[in-house]
């Protein structure tokens, strides 16, 4: 009886090791791809917010690592891009969470014009309710352009809001708390820039050590 016992967890010990490992592999294999998806999926984000019109030299020479948990709502360095054209600032897009989505975290890129309107808003990645909260994805609706063209009058813009809540932002049917986390996260990037644009002009460019 107790010898067979041992045989059953030495078998049951060599399966976990070679799950393990399979798991193991399995995810080197996938990360270099993933990363890669991640990049090209940031870049054709960029080439929206930023397109070749706004900048005469490379994204990535004006690309800073900006810390900021309250105005980008991660305590991670998130980076920023800055187009240049002349010499000249012409916008930045910046990568920002929205942390109480209904479903986790939201990932978002925030373009901001030179004349501190948005260029536009767009998710890289979320968690969201198929069918409800995924709709602040492009390819299920218009949500996010909305955002196009849109101005923080101040600290006090009570219209930064969804309509549940008093503002100018259609909230979705059975799932406000993703719109509104949404909302506050772009509102947040926007009184970044008009506030404390000494944050992006000292942060460290990408690549650096913090």
């Amino acid at each position: 009886m107790l010898e067979t016992m041992r045989k059953n967890a030495l078998v049951l010990a060599a399966f976990a090791l070679v799950c393990t490992a399979l798991v193991a592999f399995t995810n080197s294999l996938t990360r270099a791809t993933i990363i890669e998806q991640e990049q090209a999926q940031l870049l054709a984000v960029l080439n929206e917010l930023l397109p070749d019109s706004t900048h005469d030299e490379p994204l990535y020479e004006h690309c800073v690592m900006l810390e900021s948990p309250q105005y980008l709502g991660s305590r991670d360095p998130l980076p920023v891009f800055t187009a240049v054209k002349q010499g000249e600032v012409q916008g930045h897009a910046i990568e920002a969470i929205a942390p109480d989505g209904y479903s986790g975290e939201i990932k978002l890129v925030v373009g901001v014009n030179a004349d501190g309107s948005l260029s536009g808003v767009r998710v890289l990645n979320h968690n969201e309710t198929p069918g409800l909260g995924d709709k602040i994805e492009l390819k299920k609706s218009r949500w996010l352009l909305d955002f196009d063209g849109k101005r923080l009058n101040g600290a006090e813009d009570a219209s930064w809001a969804v309509r549940n809540d008093g503002g100018q932002f259609d909230a979705f049917t059975g799932a406000t708390i993703t719109p509104r986390a949404v909302v506050g996260a772009v509102r947040k990037v926007l009184l970044l820039v008009h506030e404390q644009p000494q944050l992006l002009s000292n942060a460290p460019r990408c690549g650096e050590s913090l």
